[in-house]
């Protein structure tokens, strides 16, 4: 059965130390792809912004920081309050986004519950479509 947990939240695009604006965004996660976690941006533009990254990747930063090339994530503290960073590069350009701990943890914690960490593979059927094919 398939199950989507999702999040709307507030990030911060930093554009530079002093200056930072709200970005809308969802966090989502769904079972047929168990192993990616989706975030829609909506900007100001016609068409919402799409990232898909592991999901491991955003549990480890949430920590400690991790990833390298295309997404980078760790964790800090913005005005006093536990924030996780994550920044963004592609051929468009480069993004840092600040987006609240607490929030982000407890999706992924939502998510962990889904499909625990290590299970992802049972998730994709793929024992069952081997064994089907190995059947004929």
């Amino acid at each position: 059965m398939r199950t989507v947990v999702e999040r709307e939240l507030e990030l911060k695009l930093v554009l530079s130390p002093e200056r930072r604006i709200p970005v809308p965004a969802r966090l989502g996660y769904v079972t047929d792809d168990p192993y990616a976690v989706h975030v829609t941006f909506h900007i100001d533009s016609a068409h919402p912004v799409h990232w898909t990254f592991a999901r491991d990747l955003l549990v480890e930063g949430v920590f400690r920081p991790c990833g390298r090339g295309d997404v980078r994530v760790w964790p800090t503290k913005a005005e006093g309050r536990s924030v996780v960073l994550v920044a963004l590069s592609s051929p468009d350009g480069d993004a840092l986004l600040e987006a609240p701990a607490a929030p982000v943890s407890a999706w992924l914690e939502r998510t962990l519950r889904v499909v625990p960490p290590g299970t992802e593979g049972e998730q994709l059927g793929l024992d069952d479509e081997l064994a089907e094919l190995l059947t004929q």
